[in-house]
């Protein structure tokens, strides 16, 4: 008989779906409810701001739309996914307790608990808390360390052979201000050896800009020419990876576990330019496929002259979602 899960996660890039999708082939049934009452800009900004002032929003979507679904049903597992967006509050996620007192709760941050304030209050109803993080993981035994996943998607380019590459390297990304800073250093220093880029950084909206104009130092000299505001869907994100020989990739200010971005390139077996240090503290690390940015970049590196190295197969499938899955819901 198929087990049931109840998942819990932000609309983020559809992610959500490739999770619904891969349970399934491990025999859950799955009921999939968002993690906040909208999926819109500014709804998501007020929530960052204060989650307080989404109350009201909130417990109508709750009471409305969350408990009638999961009402008179019985999980076998509760899989939160935490991320900014998480609008419940620890009542609501006591409600869900209540409903099933049988069921395996499991919460996996996907951010930093200094970014997640909230997870600490509701940490009580989870019998298992993952992080991505690996500083919270050595900081707190509360925590058991999986870092993120890539998908069958980029498994699947990285089985397939490229004669020749369009790009010599591509990021794309939301341009949040450490993030922006950084890539634009890398992408200026790597024109001589890498010239043929593709940089596309994402602005939400022109509020957004004029936001980040007036109160981050990397957007002093921004033009707002530089950015798109229209979002790429999944299939032109995967057709420029699969362009790609080598993946641009920068986290957020304060940010020290890895991007899904990094873990999708390990995926897709393309080299990586990032500049997340903790990279060096991982199975898959690499120097001849992974190279850490530091503000200055070697361009007689052997980074440069060599061809992507493979690495263990036992190692490149750990990362898989379909082993992500299995820890969770063991």
């Amino acid at each position: 008989m198929d087990k049931k899960l109840l998942l819990i996660a932000p609309l983020f890039f559809d992610y959500y779906k490739e999770i619904i999708k891969e349970a399934e082939l491990l025999d859950f049934q799955v009921d999939y409810i968002c993690d906040a009452p909208s999926n819109s800009n500014i709804s998501k900004a007020i929530g960052r701001i204060n989650k307080n002032l989404l109350h009201i929003s909130t417990k109508k979507y709750f009471n409305k739309v969350v408990l009638p679904k999961i009402d008179g049903k019985q999980y076998d597992y509760v899989l939160l996914v935490a991320g900014m967006t998480f609008a419940f509050n620890v009542d609501m996620v006591g409600i869900i307790k209540k409903l099933n007192p049988e069921a395996r709760f499991v919460m996996y941050q996907w951010d930093s608990e200094e970014n997640l304030p909230y997870s600490t209050e509701i940490q009580q109803y989870f019998d298992e808390l993952y992080s991505f993080d690996l500083n919270d993981c050595q900081h707190s035994t509360k925590y058991e360390f999986l870092p993120l996943f890539y998908t069958r998607a980029y498994e699947k380019i990285g089985k397939t052979q490229v004669a020749s590459f369009t790009y010599d390297c591509s990021y794309v990304g939301t341009a949040h201000p450490q993030k922006y800073k950084d890539i634009n250093e890398m992408a200026n220093q790597l024109k001589i050896v890498m010239p043929n880029q593709f940089i596309y950084h994402y602005m939400p909206s022109i509020l957004k800009f004029a936001y980040h104009k007036m109160r981050a130092t990397e957007f002093r000299y921004a033009k707002l020419n530089e950015f798109k505001t229209e979002k790429l869907n999944i299939n032109q994100l995967m057709q420029i990876i699969k362009k790609s020989k080598c993946i641009l990739d920068a986290p957020q200010s304060g940010q020290t576990g890895l991007t899904i971005r990094s873990i999708e390139c390990l995926g897709a077996k393309r080299k990586l330019i990032t500049s997340n240090p903790d990279i060096k503290k991982y199975d898959f690390y690499d120097p001849a496929n992974i190279l850490v940015f530091d503000g200055t970049i070697d361009t007689e590196s052997e980074f440069f002259k060599c061809k992507y190295k493979e690495i263990d197969e036992k190692i490149y499938i750990k990362y898989s979602l379909r082993e992500w899955l299995k820890t969770l819901l063991h």
